[in-house]
């Protein structure tokens, strides 16, 4: 990917497979001078909790302190935890179930957006990216269930929608823009990969190569749109 050695890049989220795999291909690729992983999990400078303004905005001025990034991708999700997992039908409806996927799928993404794109560069190319499902796609949404995990992220969609119109007007050629990765073989899918055609079950390593090279063929007109890891526009 090419980039500016004087800039750094970001990934939120690299304790996760994709993550993990998107931080370590950067730091391979050497385009950029530095590349900051952040992650719950992670401690010091480079721990980033969602669900904790605060660490999201300490992590924010960290990055600030050094050259300033020109990407920066949110690699995060739930979809089960704790034994809960995707509603098959509406009497499965939970409250605080659904306030959790909301907090971290969508919430969480745009606390990190609040924090990070004031200190992208107001000039030249910019990418802040965030990684969606193409099961968040109303458009598409042709089986149903899956009430919670759907809907926040639709509400992530429709988040980068507004985000990138906001940054257009600071930097003409800032991109933010939602990616759908696939299904990749991350604790995140595991359980639900039965159904997975041949060959579309993703490792992290490829999943991300993808996702890079999404990234590189991607211009100014694109911001503000969910493409998928072919590079093929999502509809909203």
């Amino acid at each position: 990917m090419s980039a500016s050695a004087k800039a750094s890049a970001v990934i939120i989220g690299a304790s996760g497979g994709i993550g993990g795999a998107l931080e370590a291909a950067l730091i391979e690729e050497g385009a950029f001078a530095v590349v900051h992983g952040f992650a719950r999990s992670r401690k010091g400078a480079q721990h980033l909790d969602l669900l904790d303004e605060a660490s999201i905005a300490a992590a924010a001025a960290h990055v600030a302190s050094g050259p300033a990034p020109n990407l920066v991708i949110v690699a995060t999700g739930l979809l089960h935890a704790g034994g809960r997992g995707p509603e098959k039908a509406l009497r499965d409806l939970d409250p605080d179930w659904l306030a959790q996927l909301y907090a971290v799928n969508a919430i969480g993404p745009a606390l990190v957006a609040k924090h990070f794109l004031p200190i992208m560069p107001r000039q030249g190319r910019t990418l802040f990216a965030a990684l969606s499902a193409r099961v968040g796609s109303i458009g598409d949404n042709r089986l149903g269930g899956w009430h919670g995990y759907r809907a926040s992220k639709a509400a992530l969609n429709m988040l980068v929608r507004t985000l990138a119109i906001e940054e257009r007007r600071r930097n003409d050629r800032a991109i933010v823009v939602a990616l759908h990765p696939g299904t990749v073989d991350t604790a995140l899918s595991r359980p639900f990969q039965g159904n997975v055609p041949d060959g579309r079950l993703f490792d992290a390593e490829r999943a991300a190569l993808q996702l890079l090279d999404v990234i590189e063929g991607l211009k100014t007109p694109d911001s503000g749109k969910l493409f998928d890891f072919q590079g093929e526009e999502v509809p909203f």
